[in-house]
């Protein structure tokens, strides 16, 4: 039977982090290359045996080749190709394992009917004690940020669930009373985007067209699709979510919840009613929040398109453009530059600073302006006025630049509109500009500037310009009447909540720019001019006779209902009649979501059970990129509205780019969809996916091309699991994490490793194999027994505690190293002696039952983050004794046990294996491939008593060992060996007479014995200067001892190798 070494190459596994060892491994012989001989580290060793072994195998197929005189042809063996898998369970039962291991791994076999099963039994449900109350180990809940129904899922959401799913897994597994609910975003702005730019694309029609009831049944049912879509792919990810408490922010109650805050915060004063400056997008005729707003970096003078305009048509931004105002009654003029010169038509003062001589004499007095019948003031501030920059005088438009709009505050300037909500001007510019485009006036206005003597300059100017994320236009600060929220003092409120322990907020870099931002918060306008939401429970009142503004908030009421409105209008209007006109735009999709937490709870019913037993939640695991936008607001509104911050703890995982370190972007290509990652993908199907989005043809030959760089063989299979643990390896608490497909793969082959390493071992359970009622030890255990239960209790240990810190790379890399590098490298080799028919039955049976426990709990280990493969190995393995549970995912997790602490043999069996892996570097650096012969010099009883047991564990490890022997004297070593030192009273010798060429080898120890004197020369006259011992720390002389100890140690080995090869002479 072929040995399980022989089951798979790893290599694209990562590697294994240098262990540092007690004693360092110093070889007395050296390579092949005749380079100066060196003592080599562990890690050194490793390298160098890698090497050596691929010299080896070189060396060996070339002397077979000479020795035939002709290079052997390998036939290639004919593999029976296994037939596409089909899932024959029937849908929520469990699957059948009563048939033998496929042949390897298939992930789309392994992970299927599992999820399924584990809904219909009610696994993904909180689990309560047998009166209904939270489980005595504790409650741990995630509520699961809910995707937006704009289109499927991205590896971005994959991310999320495979960290949060995660953290499920473990508390469940912990034993806790666990819950991960689940829900939709109606996603305001991005939706309505989307279903507009498709219905345009495929009928040429706008919603205007269709109509606002229309339009909005359209809406939904692109969100009932996509709603459907997303639930597939977050069963595909193995999200254990409660559906049965799945919603949708836009679904009945969660409305309820929108209108009742709405009101009470109106009610208290927090929300109001302002004619302020706000972000509007013109292509999307709607307000726009700062997370819908992107910068585009402009290095100087650049031609652009603008949506709405002819296709050809390009216009000028990354310039400063300079002109003149004419003061008036003077011959005078001040000259002013702006990136922006069509809004100099509602400019409404000059601000010069106080201090700067040059306009003292100006202070007080106008200019005009040369297109409308307009007087400018010029007015006096040194907060928005530089006086080294340009020319000290600035242009203020209060209606169109935030700066200018804090000075006309200031100085109680006169606010100008100059924008139509569809991007033309109106008649405040006057009649020449009226119902002119926006950027045809930039043009007309230099133009006539020119025209009238007034133009000075135009430079380049470096430059962000403001883009809508979802249109692409050009955005304009517009003043609008809108409904705002009070920041302030819920934001100081926040703070002290944060600062008093109520909230922790990791990585720290994220806890940092919290406390930044809500410093600094700003009022929040709630308003959006969208069909698709949910509508302001606003209503202005309209009093027949009067002629109320409905820019005053004081001339509006709200309301629960209509009801209420209708009385509290009736209150404000007294005996005159009035009409209810409610307000026609929606509210941001982020006043929604920030209700998410407790609004998905059943708030604002406090009888709610699911708030009474859930809220506040445990952890809020999101992007570091929207801590402001949502986790924010859900906290201020958590706060006010309920009194309680609304998770304890907010995780900020990295934003995932493409190996390249680009933003992922549907126009680069470089989006990946999670369902390609686990199924695989050829590149056609990927670039016909791109024709199914909205990308105009220049876009999709752009994305095209990208594909074909990126993935030029398409995506390959990988599966879930293997997704979810390479995501989960690549948090590390950075910003950013750069994706490559290859590593997944990489973790596919993990899976594979797991998945041959399980059947391999499972021949090794015979049928008659019952495991022991309880996993604790027996006090028979052999030592590697011991170093394996060792190893699997610190693995637990550590994986306990790192995941606790939300360390998932840490927590990941413990997982992964004790299966592949202990279980499968070591303790399986090292079994195959001790489970074989001629071992002793009682070495046999407990090897079995150490290997069984090492699967049980090393499969545990793995399923938070494996959770297919995981279930699907366990249900293959016996279940102990009276024990009834019934899948992996409710099994107890391990946890640190003094039971499996056996820190003597690990020392021990580390040394054992120290010197198998120099005794295997040696035979390397003789290219020995077979009938390798160890002696191992020993110089005490005790070292002695260690490896005569373990020497069949070395010959199992060591491909090619034909024996091992432990040697107590020099004369018990044969004539022709060449040797390593491991410790000072330990070597290795392999026997290689008639193998080496003696001259070459006996210079090459001449050259190390030089060295090693060399330095031994160097420590003996440290450790004999006069003030050694009162000058070096102890811990520094001990170093030097061990080093002294090793070096003398090696010398005599040295000689010993010398005078074996001068003999053979």
């Amino acid at each position: 039977m072929q040995g399980f070494r022989g089951f798979i190459k790893l290599s694209l596994l990562p590697r294994r982090p240098i262990q540092v060892l007690s004693t360092r491994t110093m070889a007395t012989v050296s390579t092949p290359t005749g380079e100066n001989p060196t003592p080599i580290t562990k890690s050194a060793a490793k390298k160098e045996e890698k090497r050596l072994e691929k010299a080896a195998k070189l060396a060996a197929k070339t002397a077979k080749v000479a020795g035939t005189g002709e290079k052997k042809v390998k036939e290639k063996e004919k593999k029976d190709v296994e037939p596409p898998f089909v899932n024959k369970t029937p849908m929520g039962e469990k699957k059948d394992l009563t048939e033998p291991m496929a042949a390897g791994y298939n992930p789309i076999a392994v992970e299927s009917a599992w999820y399924d099963w584990w809904e219909k039994e009610g696994f993904f449900k909180p689990q309560f004690t047998s009166d209904g109350k939270v489980k005595p180990e504790g409650l741990f809940v995630i509520p699961a940020p809910p995707p937006n129904v704009t289109g499927s899922l991205h590896i971005g959401h994959a991310l999320t669930t495979a960290i949060q799913d995660c953290l499920i897994r473990w508390n469940r597994m912990l034993g806790k009373t666990t819950l991960f609910a689940p829900g939709f975003d109606h996603a305001g702005i991005s939706t309505q985007s989307v279903v507009e730019k498709r219905l345009f694309k495929a009928t040429g029609k706008t919603r205007h067209d269709l109509g606002r009831e229309r339009f909005l049944e359209t809406v939904m049912d692109w969100k009932n699709d996509y709603q459907s879509r997303i639930t597939r792919q977050l069963h595909r990810l193995g999200g254990s979510y409660d559906w049965d408490r799945a919603v949708f922010t836009m679904d009945e109650k969660r409305n309820k919840a929108v209108i009742e805050a709405f009101c009470r915060l109106h009610e208290e004063g927090i929300i109001y009613r302002a004619n302020r400056l706000v972000h509007w997008c013109v292509k999307m005729n709607t307000t726009l929040s700062n997370l819908e707003v992107d910068q585009k970096q402009l290095n100087g003078r650049t031609l652009l398109n603008v949506p709405g305009y002819d296709e050809k048509e390009r216009f000028e931004f990354g310039v400063l453009v300079s002109f003149a105002y004419q003061i008036e009654d003077s011959d005078e003029k001040i000259i002013v530059a702006t990136t922006r010169p069509e809004t100099m038509l509602g400019d409404t003062a000059v601000a010069v600073h106080p201090d700067d001589p040059r306009y003292k004499h100006l202070h007080g007095k106008f200019v005009k302006h040369p297109f409308v019948d307009r007087r400018i003031p010029i007015v006096t501030d040194s907060i928005v006025v530089d006086m080294e920059f340009g020319t000290g005088a600035v242009k203020i438009t209060p209606a169109h630049d935030p700066n200018d709009y804090e000075v006309g505050v200031r100085h109680k300037l006169e606010f100008i509109n100059i924008l139509n909500d569809d991007g033309t001007f109106n008649a405040n510019t006057g009649e020449k500009f009226k119902g002119m485009k926006r950027f045809h006036a930039r043009n007309a206005v230099v133009k006539m500037l020119k025209e009238a003597g007034l133009y000075v300059e135009t430079k380049d100017n470096p430059m962000q310009i403001p883009i809508c994320s979802k249109s692409g236009d050009v955005v304009e600060p517009v003043l609008k009447p809108q409904w705002w929220v009070n920041c302030k003092p819920l934001a100081e409120e926040a703070i002290k909540r944060t600062q008093a322990g109520e909230l922790l907020i990791t990585p720290k870099t994220s806890e940092n720019e919290w406390y930044r931002w809500l410093e600094g918060i700003q009022d929040w306008c709630i308003s959006r001019q969208l069909w698709w939401g949910h509508r302001c429970p606003a209503y202005f009142v309209n009093i027949e006779g009067a002629d109320l503004d409905p820019n005053d908030g004081a001339n509006w009421v709200v309301g629960r209902t209509i009801e209420e409105a209708t009385e509290r209008a009736k209150a404000f209007a007294g005996d005159k009649k009035f009409v209810l006109e409610q307000d026609g735009d929606v509210l941001d999709t982020w006043f929604s979501s920030g209700l998410w937490p407790f609004s998905m709870m059943g708030w604002p019913d406090q009888a709610s059970p699911d708030l009474q037993t859930f809220f506040p939640s445990s952890v809020l695991e999101t992007g570091w990129d929207i801590i402001f936008f949502w986790v924010a607001r859900m906290v201020l509104l958590g706060i006010k509205l309920t009194g309680q911050v609304p998770f304890k703890e907010v995780y900020c995982h990295a934003m995932i780019r493409d190996a390249h370190g680009r933003k992922m972007s549907k126009s680069l290509g470089n989006v990946i969809d999670p369902i390609d990652v686990i199924e695989g993908v050829a590149l056609e199907a990927l670039h016909e996916k791109l024709k199914d989005g909205n990308l105009d043809e220049k876009e999709i030959v752009k994305a095209t091309a990208g594909q074909k760089k990126d993935f030029p063989k398409g995506i390959p299979q990988c599966g879930t699991d293997a997704l979810r643990f390479a995501l989960c390896a690549y948090s590390s608490g950075g910003r950013d994490i750069n994706l490559e497909i290859l590593r997944v793969e990489g973790y596919r082959k993990f899976c594979n490793k797991i998945f041959n390493a399980t059947k391999f071992a499972m021949l090794k359970l015979d049928e008659s194999f019952v495991p022991e009622p309880t996993a604790k030890p027996t006090g028979n255990e052999s030592l590697v027994e011991k170093w394996i239960l060792h190893k699997l209790n610190v693995a637990a240990t550590d994986l306990n505690a790192q995941l606790a810190e939300r360390n998932f790379m840490t927590a990941t890399t413990a997982a992964y190293n004790f299966w592949l590098y202990e279980l499968c490298d070591v303790y399986i080799e090292a079994m195959k002696p001790m489970t074989d028919e001629s071992a002793p039955a009682a070495t046999r049976k407990s090897a079995q039952q150490t290997l069984y426990t090492c699967l049980d709990l090393g499969l545990r280990l793995l399923h938070p983050f494996m959770p297919f493969v995981t279930e699907e190995l366990w249900q293959r393995l016996p279940r102990r004794p009276n024990d009834p549970t019934p899948s992996i995912m409710v099994s107890s997790f391990p946890v640190f046990d003094k039971d499996y602490v056996f820190e003597a043999a690990d020392q021990q069996f580390d040394l054992v294996f120290s010197t198998l892996k120099t005794g295997r570097s040696l035979a390397a650096s003789y290219n020995l491939q077979s009938d390798i012969q160890f002696f191992l010099h020993v110089q005490t009883d005790e070292e002695a008593a260690l490896f005569e047991p373990q020497l069949s564990t070395i010959v199992a490890l060591t491909k090619g060992c034909k024996s091992a022997k432990v040697v107590r004297e020099l004369k018990d070593i044969p004539e022709g060996c060449g040797g390593t030192v491991v410790t000072p009273t330990i070597a290795v010798h392999t026997l290689v007479r008639g193998l080496v060429d003696l001259d070459v080898e006996i210079g090459k120890c001449d050259k190390k014995l030089d060295l090693a004197k060399l330095n031994l020369g160097k420590i003996t006259k440290l450790e004999a200067q006069a003030d050694y011992e009162q000058t070096v720390p102890e811990n520094v002389r001990q170093a030097n001892s061990d080093k002294r100890k090793t070096i003398e140690a090696e010398i005599s080995t040295l000689e010993l190798s010398r005078n074996m090869f001068a003999k053979l002479k």
